[in-house]
């Protein structure tokens, strides 16, 4: 399997010279934001099927530049079609136009800039912007930050790190009691038995 991974790697650095981009790879000064991982391709003429980290995410709707990283490696793409497929979204990218150019970006991650995704209501959030918040619980104690989200079948997660441990906390009200951006807080009341999984 690392030889397989490995030959990915190589493979999606060459392609920045063997596959057509839809605009040079350029700085992005804004901060991109992982949609999903391509898994694999989809028919003869380059579709991509991509696992999304929110299946229920409707960002797709207003996007039309998208960003594939992979090892260190960026490529900007203009997003020409979509559809979901089961709990996946098959995506088509410009220039990317047979089995053979799709197979280079198996293993991307997609990303998005953060400017990019669709306005919110008030007090409505994408789970990505708690990245970085100081997790406490309702007694006080400081749990850890929140590392990154992760998509479960039931629902989002938050992996807090801290104390030389990693809590797994459900994104649900039920247990995020209150989240502060201006003070960098996420406020959570915890089932017992929660933070001894």
């Amino acid at each position: 399997m690392p030889r397989l991974r490995e030959t990915i790697a190589r493979s999606f650095s060459k392609s920045l010279k063997k596959v057509k981009r839809s605009s040079p790879t350029k700085p992005v000064s804004e901060r991109l934001v992982p949609v999903g991982e391509i898994v694999t391709t989809h028919g003869l003429e380059g579709w991509l099927k991509l696992n999304p980290f929110n299946p229920e995410t409707t960002a797709f709707d207003s996007i039309r530049e998208v960003y594939l990283e992979h090892d260190g490696a960026r490529l900007s793409h203009r997003l020409e079609a979509y559809r979901p497929h089961n709990r996946q979204i098959l995506v088509k990218l410009h220039s990317v136009d047979c089995i053979d150019a799709a197979k280079l970006l198996v293993g991307a991650t997609l990303c998005v800039a953060e400017d990019s995704l669709p306005a919110l209501k008030p007090g409505q959030y994408y789970h990505f912007q708690a990245i970085g918040l100081e997790v406490c619980d309702t007694r006080g104690n400081r749990l850890g930050t929140v590392t990154r989200t992760w998509s479960a079948g039931g629902g989002e997660i938050y992996v807090v790190a801290g104390g030389g441990k990693e809590y797994l906390i459900p994104a649900v009200k039920e247990i995020v009691e209150n989240i502060d951006f201006d003070a960098g807080i996420m406020l959570i009341n915890p089932p017992e038995g929660l933070l001894n999984l």
